[in-house]
Formats: C-alpha cells, sequence, structure tokens
C-alpha cells in the first residue's frame, strides 16, 4: 500500500501522509499544501512534503516494473500464486530484479549453448554431489558439439555458474560485501595522462593528478571526490575498478553449496569460481558503484539545491534606478540605465581599458548618464575587468550618493541568447542583454535568475556529472519553491517567474501575461479570474503567492488567501474596526483570542499565519544588499602571500567546503577542516552563499592557481 511504503522510509504521521496524498490527487502543488493546509498535514513543510512526493514516484516506478514482470511470467507459464505473492511482497527494486532473474530471457550465453548441447542433465548430476565416477557420467554427454569429456564438463559448469548467479542468498551475500568492504582503486593511463603532452591535455591532467593512484573505501568516500573520479575515468586519464576480497567471497560461496570433497565437488568450485569472476562480481560490482554514484548525485543535488535557494533569495536592492556595466577590455564596457522596474531607458559602449584606454572620457559618460536617469546604484558583473572598471567607478565624484555592487556574471551570457532574452529585447544585440540582466539581477535576483537554466548559474558541485533528470527536477522544486516564498507581483513579473506560481505554469503565466498587455494592471487578485483558462483550481492554487501593489483591498497585497479573506474581515468586524485598521495593529493583533475563529477546516496554525502575515504584510523575507569593497591592493593571485588577512565573498558551496571571491580570477578553498576549531557537519551551518567574510590566507600554489584559505573569525 502506497502510504505504508512512504511512512515506512519517511516516518511521517499517518494521517499526514494520508492527507498529502490525496491533496496531490487533487493536483495541489507542494507550496500550496505546505502554506494552506496545514491543518489537513499536520504541518508538514515543504522538505517533508517533497519527500512524499518521491518515494510516491519511487512507488509507482516499482508497482509499473511489478505488472511488466507479472505479465511477461504469465506470456512464460510460469506464474504461480506463490511467485505472485512473493512478487506482491517486494519493496525493493533490487530485490525484484533478482527474483525475476532466473526467468529473465537472457541473450545467447554460455549456459544457452550447454543447454543446447543436452548438458543440464549433467550439471544437475554434478550439483547433486553423489557421482562416484563422474569422467564416465561425463563420457555420455559426448556428442555432436561436444567433443570431449572436458567440452562436457565445462558446459555443465557453465549452467551451474548461471545457476549459482541466480541465487538470491549468495548475490545478497556479495552485495553485503560489496557495501561493507568494497574499495575503489585508480590507476592512470599514461598515454592520455602524461604531463609531458601538450599543454591543453597536460592542464586537463593536473586537475585529476591527486586521482592516478588512489584508493578508498567505497561507502565513505566523498561524494565530490567519487564524481571526479568517475569524470577522470570519462575523460580517460583513469582506470576505476572496484575491489573486494576475492578469497573470502569465493570461501562464503563454497560454505552455502558445497557439501563434499568428490569429483563434483571439485568441478562445482570451478563452476563457483567461473561464476563470480564472470558473472556475480562484474554485474554487483557495478551495482554497487552505481548505488554509490546514486548517492553522490543525491549528495551534490542537495549542496545544489541548497547553494540555489540562497542564491535565489539574495538580498535585492528592490526597485531603485540603476546604471549597469558588462565589463570588457577590447570589446569595451557595455552600460545600460533602467528605470526601478527593470526597464530599459538607455545603452551605450564605453572603451576605459587597452587598447584604446579612455579612462577619462568613459568616467564623464558615466557621471552624465548618472545624472540623466537618477541613478541610485551602479552594478557592475565580476568577469573579465571587473576590479579595473570598479577602480575607474570609484574615483567618479557624482553629485548624489551612488553605491556600487559587483554583481555575479554567472549565465548571463546563457539568458543574452535565450529565447526569452530575445522576446524582452529582440532590437537589441546578447551583449546589451547581458547588462540588463547583470542590472535587474542586482534589483532582483530572483525575478532574473529564474530566467536561466539553473545548472547554468554555477553554484554546485559537478553539476554535469550527476543524473540531469534528477538534478533539474530538484532544482525547478528550489526554483518554485522560493519563488512562492517571496510572492510575485503580477503586474511586473515575467513570464518565466510567472510560470513559476504555485498552479499557474508556462502556459497559464504566458496568458497572464498577454491578458495584462490587453487589458492592463490589474486592480484586485479577483481580476485574474478573468485571465482565460484560469479556473478555479488555478486560482486556489495561486491567488495567495499573486500580489497587487496598492489595492482597494489591502488584503490583495498580503499572503492571506482569499478564502480567509471573510475571516479577517470578521476579525476586524469584533474589534469594531475596518480591514485597513486592523492590518499592522501589532498591539490589537497579539490581543485576538484565535481559539473562537477556529472551525473543522481552520485551525491555530492556518490563524497564526494569518496573524503574522496581518502584521507585516507583504514583508520581503530577504534581506536587502549591502555594499562589499574587494581589498584594491590584490589585482591577481601573485599578490597573494600567507598570513593576509582578507575580505571576501562566499561564492560556492560544497560538501568539502567553500569557494571565496578575493576580487581576482582565481576563487580560493576554504576547506571544511578550516571553517572552524570544531567539527564542521554541515559547510551551510557556518555559512551562507554571498555571505561577506573576512578570511586568512594559508597557501597560494600560483602553477595549479590554488589558493587555500582559513575564515577568520571576527
Amino acid at each position: 500500500m502506497l502510504s505504508n511504503f512512504i511512512i515506512s522510509r519517511t516516518q511521517l504521521p499517518i494521517e499526514g501522509v494520508k492527507n498529502t496524498l490525496q491533496l496531490l490527487d487533487e493536483d495541489c502543488t507542494i507550496p500550496f499544501i505546505s502554506r494552506y493546509r496545514k491543518e489537513r498535514t499536520g504541518n508538514l513543510d515543504e522538505v517533508q512534503i517533497g519527500d512524499i512526493v518521491k518515494f510516491k514516484e519511487l512507488y509507482q516506478a516499482l508497482e509499473k516494473r511489478k505488472t511488466a514482470i507479472l505479465k511477461a511470467l504469465e506470456e512464460q507459464d510460469v506464474l504461480t500464486e506463490e511467485l505472485k505473492a512473493k512478487i506482491a511482497a517486494i519493496t525493493e527494486l533490487n530485490v525484484l530484479e533478482d527474483l525475476y532473474l532466473p526467468y529473465k530471457k537472457k541473450r545467447k550465453t554460455k549456459a544457452e549453448t550447454a543447454r543446447k548441447n543436452g548438458l543440464e542433465p549433467l550439471a544437475k548430476i554434478i550439483m547433486s554431489q553423489n557421482a562416484n565416477d563422474l569422467e564416465t557420467i561425463a563420457f555420455k554427454y559426448v556428442k555432436g558439439d561436444v567433443s570431449n569429456i572436458e567440452k562436457a564438463l565445462e558446459g555443465a559448469r557453465h549452467i551451474i555458474a548461471e545457476w549459482i548467479n541466480e541465487r538470491t542468498d549468495i548475490r545478497n551475500a556479495l552485495r553485503r560485501q560489496l557495501e561493507r568492504h568494497a574499495q575503489i582503486s585508480t590507476k592512470i593511463i599514461k598515454t592520455k595522462a602524461d604531463t609531458s603532452t601538450p599543454l591543453s591535455t597536460s592542464e586537463k591532467a593536473q586537475k585529476f593528478r591527486d586521482y592516478f593512484d588512489w584508493e578508498e573505501s567505497l561507502n565513505r568516500i566523498p561524494s565530490h571526490r567519487l564524481l571526479a573520479i568517475l569524470r577522470a575515468e570519462n575523460e580517460g586519464f583513469i582506470r576505476a575498478k572496484i575491489l573486494i576480497d576475492d578469497v573470502r567471497a569465493l570461501e562464503n560461496i563454497d560454505t552455502k553449496i558445497i557439501r563434499s570433497s568428490n569429483a563434483c565437488a571439485d568441478q562445482i568450485e570451478l563452476a563457483i569460481s567461473d561464476a563470480y569472476k564472470r558473472l556475480l562480481l562484474p554485474s554487483l560490482s557495478n551495482e554497487a558503484l552505481q548505488n554509490a554514484k546514486e548517492k553522490a548525485d543525491e549528495s551534490a543535488i542537495t549542496v545544489f539545491a541548497k547553494n540555489l535557494k540562497q542564491l535565489l533569495l539574495g538580498s535585492p536592492l528592490g526597485e531603485k534606478r540603476v546604471l549597469a556595466i558588462d565589463p570588457g577590455f577590447r570589446t569595451g564596457c557595455k552600460v545600460v540605465c533602467l528605470d526601478a522596474q527593470g526597464v530599459l531607458k538607455y545603452n551605450e559602449t564605453i572603451y576605459p581599458h587597452p587598447p584604446k584606454s579612455d579612462a577619462i572620457g568613459a568616467m564623464k559618460k558615466i557621471n552624465s548618464l548618472a545624472d540623466a536617469y537618477k541613478i541610485e546604484a551602479i552594478a557592475i558583473g565580476n568577469g573579465t575587468a571587473s576590479r579595473e572598471t570598479e577602480a575607474i567607478i570609484r574615483k567618479i565624484r557624482f553629485k548624489n550618493d551612488i553605491q556600487v555592487f559587483v554583481v555575479s556574471e554567472a549565465g548571463a551570457s546563457i539568458y543574452s541568447a535565450s529565447k526569452i532574452a530575445r522576446d524582452e529585447f529582440p532590437d537589441y544585440d546578447v551583449t546589451v542583454r547581458g547588462s540588463i540582466s547583470i542590472g535587474r539581477r542586482l534589483q532582483d535576483p530572483l525575478a532574473e535568475l529564474v530566467k536561466i537554466d539553473a545548472k547554468s548559474i554555477g553554484v554546485g558541485q559537478y553539476q554535469h556529472d550527476v543524473d540531469q533528470t534528477r538534478l533539474k527536477k530538484s532544482l525547478d522544486t528550489v526554483v518554485e519553491n522560493c519563488v512562492n516564498a517571496v510572492g510575485v507581483n503580477v503586474n511586473t513579473a515575467s513570464q518565466p517567474l510567472l510560470s513559476y506560481v504555485s498552479g499557474i505554469g508556462p502556459k497559464l503565466a504566458e496568458n497572464i501575461f498577454n491578458y495584462r498587455n490587453e487589458n492592463g494592471a490589474f486592480t484586485s487578485r479577483n481580476d485574474i479570474k478573468k485571465v482565460p483558462r484560469l479556473g478555479g483550481k488555478a486560482f486556489e492554487q495561486s491567488a495567495a503567492f499573486l500580489r497587487i501593489k496598492d489595492p482597494k483591498n489591502p488584503l490583495d497585497d498580503s499572503a492571506v488567501h482569499p478564502e480567509s479573506y471573510a475571516l479577517v474581515k470578521q476579525m476586524a468586524k469584533d474589534q469594531n474596526i475596518t480591514v485597513s485598521e486592523l492590518i499592522g495593529n501589532t498591539t490589537l493583533l497579539k490581543k485576538i483570542s484565535l481559539k473562537q475563529y477556529c472551525t473543522n477546516e481552520v485551525g491555530l496554525p492556518t490563524l497564526e499565519d494569518i496573524i503574522k502575515e496581518l502584521e507585516k504584510p507583504g514583508l520581503d523575507i530577504r534581506e536587502q544588499a549591502k555594499v562589499f569593497t574587494f581589498n584594491q591592493n590584490i589585482k591577481s593571485i601573485t599578490d597573494l602571500h600567507s598570513g593576509q588577512l582578507l575580505p571576501g565573498i562566499v561564492n560556492n558551496i560544497t560538501n568539502f567546503g567553500c569557494f571565496v571571491d578575493v576580487g581576482i580570477k582565481e576563487s580560493g578553498l576554504i576547506h571544511v577542516s578550516n571553517l572552524s576549531d570544531s567539527f564542521v557537519k554541515d559547510v551551510n551551518e557556518h555559512v551562507s552563499l554571498h555571505q561577506q567574510i573576512i578570511v586568512k590566507v594559508l597557501e597560494v600554489d600560483v602553477d595549479r592557481k590554488r589558493i587555500q584559505l582559513k575564515l577568520h573569525k571576527k
């Protein structure tokens, strides 16, 4: 049963699981369920509901496979009631496949050839271990393609090897040995990894130098190291192999089968060795490696998801007029001016750097643009020529106080060449679109970053090596949860942003966008119902996440769901004030007795959420952007030396530490052991993405372009 399957894996309360499954079957989304159906789920959060969805899909995949196997067994006319009951009771896919293995249609195998040559009876005689004169018995099977006694015995051994391979107890015993004791071992492939080869190959080889001769426990290897080894193998620099104690493995199989000391036992021992080396070990070591890879994938995807969430919920500057610069040397710096809503007002290219080196002209132009467009902040991309451009900008004496920010360009080039960018700015080239993206990222990182394929943002580890379907699913869930946690201004949101709103999706997002363009701004949440094909269910799921600025009904700019408007109106009436007077009145809100408003559908969790929202309606959960300045004396890796204390920004987090931008091309690494003097279980407990920190330089390897840092406690 589905609910029992999920409960056994999540340990979540049975009622919460059952009700959540019912809501999911009613096409409710995770953000909606976690926020507005707390009474039914028992207050499960989006992570727990996400786990229910994951195991529901796993269960469905298992049931689908069972159905296919049952059909195959029926067609073979081997399906018994006992076998059907065994299949029904299975809850693990590998157990199901082991059970099906003896019945599985095989390609041409040595055992199948031996059967066609009539050697199965001989194999059975050997397995009985009772025959005294085995050679005489085997001679009876010498005929046709079986030219001699040894060929007969060999064919019988092939059949026995297949039987051994199909035994569930033997497979499980070897599986356990692999799980507990397997080692992953690597050896260099000298022809490709030779450092005397051309520079490009040599540089690639250097990245994997640590794994040219490596051995480590498979069940303890960190995810990043396993993924690095597998990448090195895929690129042809090393060969990886799974190792276990072969003697121990063979002894374990021997004890399960051999119970005599005659010639039959000798043949069985040879068959065991053959089964182990040719069938069991290759199959189960591949399975063990695949299981380890899946765990590594999950770990890497979890890291990426955490980083993406922090990035999407990064500090927005808000509705401020921004001048954005995409820096460059030879091709110049692309400059755009955006209004407070991110609308492009002006664009131009300046050439402050070599070869033109018109720094004075560039400074005058930036100053005049800042004055003409009443610029409140400047966003500079952090790519090529970023530091040089920032230094020039900071020399300008603006009339007004203008904040200067360095903004991550990760994924900006992907966006600028995308269909979304072409549709938004059909009359401008990729360079202008890239600058616009940089400026908008400062204004609202979430609204801009949702336009980019999440894995192109560059805040993960080995994201191109993990299961891409699982990665996309996980990242899409993160984006959806972030968008709905913040809420969306329905009158300014782009199509991509609207598509992540609970219950909307790409098609309805397009309909909302087109309706808004044709009919003007929405004045109330009820107006959203006028959008073509946006029915009652979609409205229920999305309405509370779509905000109307300066509405007639103040609740339309809050996270209060329209289904609770009457309840809020009643609260205000009971206090003899209007809803507008109730909103923000913290003192009065704290005095309201919530129990009197409890019903069968609405309990304290929902009522507490409503009160919290009424205290600060539409509050952005994100912190506001802060200005940050790098050490201006550090221009390249050669300017670094051990012992220096430097300001930096965390730009990536992994399981083994975090990378920090200290204002040069190469990011430095704070290894997990250098984050704290005590044991670090989770890197995220010590640093967060885009956090401004002070680091101490421990070691600089200029040749390998590696910088070792330590987190400096202020």
